[in-house]
């Protein structure tokens, strides 16, 4: 079974690192991840040279049932807004291990990713598609259904892994959120370096920094970020947050609250 990101002890096992090490064998590539505690925020943008006047704008959009069911079999179905760009949409799969997905690896939208964050670790199949400039917009205005936003291998992908009888158009839209993303190029790293800051509707915030590597690069790459980030005296190999976990249940709540506040409607 792979590895999830749920559990973030302060270092792998030897088990969890061959593990890595087998599924990073057969990816695509390996992204390092790490969430910034929030006592670490200001220190961490001025460490870094964050501006965040450079950053790119996105809305996102996650869609799944009210109970998350999507989410409880692995599956994630979101869709992009791009400040400058076209809209994008993705169908990920995770946990999955690289051979069950193997008949489909000569697409050209699958991407098979690892996922390492300090402890922890998953492996995801994704599985890509792009979109117009206003196509989100309109699905988030009622204008057309979600379905319209995948594409027919996208839509297949999906009904291999979903719920049974769970269709797209029945989801619900759980989002937007806003996100400002940087790309970093700090001179003493190799890697580019990009810095997320994810919006929540309730105030709350999670920052993540993230660099991809070629999967026989990996654990070099995260020696070197883990270095680099040590000279500008940042530790971030404490507890980790999850971007779409933490946006997945802020809106399940939030459709069960309004929910409730619906009035009952019995026999006249």
């Amino acid at each position: 079974m792979p590895g999830t990101a749920e559990e973030h002890p302060a270092r792998l096992t030897d088990a969890q690192v061959a593990e890595v090490l087998a599924l990073a064998r057969e990816a695509d590539s390996v992204e390092l991840k790490m969430t910034v505690p929030d006592s670490h925020r200001r220190a961490a943008a001025v460490a870094l040279g964050v501006d965040p006047l450079d950053a790119q704008i996105r809305q996102v959009y996650f869609f799944d049932t009210p109970d998350l069911a999507l989410n409880a079999a692995g599956v994630v179905v979101r869709a992009r807004r791009v400040q400058g760009r076209g809209d994008d949409s993705v169908v990920k799969l995770r946990p999955v291990v690289p051979a069950t997905v193997q008949k489909l690896r000569s697409s050209d939208n699958l991407v098979v990713e690892v996922d390492a964050m300090p402890g922890g670790f998953v492996c995801s199949a994704s599985m890509k598609g792009t979109l117009g400039t206003k196509d989100v917009q309109d699905v988030a205005a009622g204008r057309k259904g979600i379905r319209s936003l995948y594409s027919k291998e996208q839509r297949q992908f999906y009904r291999a892994h979903a719920p049974e009888g769970v269709e797209l158009d029945d989801l619900s839209i759980l989002g937007p959120i806003t996100v400002f993303k940087l790309k970093l190029h700090p001179p003493e790293l190799r890697m580019r370096l990009i810095a997320e800051l994810w919006f929540y509707p309730d105030g709350s915030r999670i920052v993540e920094l993230s660099a991809k590597s070629l999967p026989a690069e990996a654990f070099q790459a995260a020696a070197e970020l883990r270095a680099f980030l040590a000279t500008k005296g940042l530790d971030l190999s404490g507890e980790q947050q999850t971007k779409t976990k933490t946006a997945l249940e802020f809106f399940s709540s939030e459709l069960a609250e309004e929910q409730r506040a619906q009035p009952a409607h019995g026999p006249a």
